[in-house]
């Protein structure tokens, strides 16, 4: 099974069109929203991870965005978290909409899972401490 995490950055004039319908229903894609933050005639931005279907399908579908106007990146950053400098306040977990930054019950340690982040950035100006960065 072919898979891709993705950003989508709407320009103004596509927020309101059902571009992942058409994804959905042109190019036989599964999508799986991770993020999304839309304003109605503001710019959007969407994080999604295409899957069900060959790689063939999700090139086909990425040309049909960039062709709409959309702009296609890789989700290719990465968070960073310095796990020795951190005090374990758990300021990071209040913006964590993915819950890959949590605290553990048993440890009340703080904790990343890094399948689970988005790299929305949220974290990042959270840090008391500005341990946490993106890297590319």
């Amino acid at each position: 099974m072919a898979k891709r995490r993705i950003v989508l950055t709407f320009p103004p004039s596509m927020v309101e069109k059902p571009l992942t319908y058409r994804l959905v229903k042109d190019f036989d894609l599964a999508i799986n929203i991770l993020y999304a933050r839309i304003v109605p005639r503001e710019s959007g931005r969407l994080v999604i991870e295409l899957s069900n279907s060959s790689e063939e399908n999700i090139n086909a579908g990425i040309r049909f965005l960039e062709e709409q106007g959309v702009s296609v990146e890789p989700l290719s950053k990465e968070i960073r978290w310095d796990e020795k400098e951190c005090i374990n306040c758990g300021a990071c977990t209040a913006v964590c909409h993915s819950d890959a930054l949590y605290m553990n019950p048993e440890t009340w340690k703080l904790e990343f899972d890094k399948d689970k982040c988005i790299v929305c950035e949220m974290c990042v100006p959270a840090c008391p401490l500005r341990i946490i960065s993106v890297t590319f």
